[in-house]
């Protein structure tokens, strides 16, 4: 499948909605959640005011002119916090489009920039369950902590 990435455009940055609800990870045996979850003040952190902080950062994955996966981070406290330094990655792809590595060009490509940029890690958090753990894993991340549910990964760059 032929794809780009890309910066985030401003006038994107509603887009981040969507890809927060695809990037809420719902076991099988769950039913899946309205999309008003994205409104609880646990996932907002993610994506209210995006693109106002410096540490705020973005890439999408774009098939044909239609964008189909993001990833950002922004240091905030969240699930996968690790300092007031590190970043945070959220990254989800729609449905459809997982599987054919653009998720791991996404991770690829915003690792590349934050080293760029000077960051000496970054983190995210993830559901134990969740198939991405491993790709996690395979990008660099290690697990540096966990609880009954998920893991806490971080990437030295």
């Amino acid at each position: 499948m032929d794809y780009t990435i890309r910066e985030i455009a401003e006038e994107e940055y509603n887009i981040l909605e969507d890809f927060l609800y695809e990037a809420v990870f719902v076991p099988e045996v769950m039913p899946v959640p309205p999309k008003s979850i994205i409104n609880r003040h646990e996932l907002q952190v993610y994506i209210a005011d995006f693109g106002a902080k410096k540490d705020d950062i973005g890439l999408v994955a774009d098939v044909n002119g239609k964008v189909v996966g993001a990833v950002w981070v922004r240091i905030m406290d969240d699930y996968g916090h690790i300092d007031d330094d590190t970043p945070s990655f959220a990254i989800s792809l729609y449905k459809e489009y997982r599987g054919f590595g653009i998720g791991t060009a996404l991770m690829k490509e915003m690792l590349r920039i934050l080293k760029i940029r000077g960051y000496k890690q970054a983190s995210l958090a993830v559901q134990k369950e969740n198939y991405a753990a491993a790709m996690y894993l395979k990008m660099g991340f290690e697990i540096v902590d966990e609880n009954d549910e998920e893991y806490i990964m971080l990437c030295r760059l």
